[in-house]
């Protein structure tokens, strides 16, 4: 797998969003969970009618995501940030390099945001937030793409929190995907889209640290064109406990995608109930 990976990388992007478009339709037909999850998603967040003008779309889209990691994670640096033609709001970052703050951006699985801390680190140094997957290879190949000047990976653990901790003292940049489903203990049920989602505390937890919040996303331009930066500011400042930040992240995050939503990863199970955890507010003992 990581041999077709490294042959993968050699292909133009158009080439690889081409057969991710194929690839997407291939897995929505043949795996009913996923399909279950993308169309109750979709439907859950836009409506019915909005729904059906997109589906066709984000399924494309979500293969396209696939197909474009072996270019992202394995081609040289400089190659990889070169894809990025166009950036919105950069202003933000500079200003908040510019006084010293640590920056927290908060990205949801939307776009290419893959991409996101190979090129910020570039600018400044950053930490990321993943958890490690099951699979070896897939954790051999995610070490080997993050691992850049610049870019400093923490697993998402204890350890991993307070190396995040850390870099938002000295200044430096973190950044994290939190409409990440939490593992129990570590979230809390807030609203997303209308419905209850268990999500993680840890970034509404940072917030707290005084760094400089960026809401970011990265549009993935038609026919191989490369990449569109997009940085804002929370549309209100984060305030209050946990609870109320967690949920504030979560409306900043569904205005994100509604940006652009053909582009979010409508298939992923962002309402599941981990094992253990208490169940959404209003609901049964039944675990999702």
């Amino acid at each position: 797998m990581i041999f077709l990976f490294r042959v993968l990388s050699y292909a133009p992007l158009s080439w690889l969003h081409a057969l991710g478009a194929g690839l997407g339709g291939l897995i929505w037909a043949l795996s009913p969970t996923y399909r279950r999850h993308l169309d109750e998603n979709l439907t859950l967040a836009l409506g019915e009618t909005a729904a059906r003008k997109i589906r066709s779309s984000a399924i494309a889209h979500a293969g396209r995501q696939a197909m474009e990691l072996p270019k992202i994670w394995l081609r040289p640096q400089d190659e990889v940030i070169q894809r990025v033609v166009k950036i919105t709001g950069w202003e933000l970052a500079e200003q908040a390099m510019r006084e010293g703050k640590g920056i927290l951006y908060l990205t949801p699985h939307l776009g290419c945001y893959e991409i996101i801390s190979h090129y910020l680190s570039r600018y400044a140094p950053i930490t990321v937030m993943y958890r490690p997957p099951k699979r070896r290879w897939m954790q051999m190949l995610i070490e080997t793409g993050r691992k850049r000047d610049g870019l400093q990976i923490a697993t998402a653990d204890l350890s991993g929190v307070r190396t995040l901790l850390k870099a938002l003292k000295r200044g430096e940049a973190v950044g994290m995907l939190p409409d990440q489903a939490p593992k129990v203990g570590e979230g809390l049920w807030v609203d997303f889209f209308g419905k209850p989602a268990y999500t993680m505390t840890l970034a509404a937890r940072l917030s707290e640290s005084g760094a400089a919040v960026i809401m970011l996303w990265v549009e993935r331009l038609p026919a191989g064109a490369g990449f569109h930066f997009h940085l804002q500011a929370p549309r209100q400042a984060l305030a209050g406990s946990t609870e109320n930040r967690a949920q504030q992240i979560s409306h900043e995050i569904e205005a994100l995608i509604r940006q652009c939503p053909a582009q979010y990863l409508w298939g992923y199970n962002r309402y599941k109930r981990p094992a253990g955890a208490e169940p959404p507010p209003g609901a049964g003992e039944k675990t999702a």
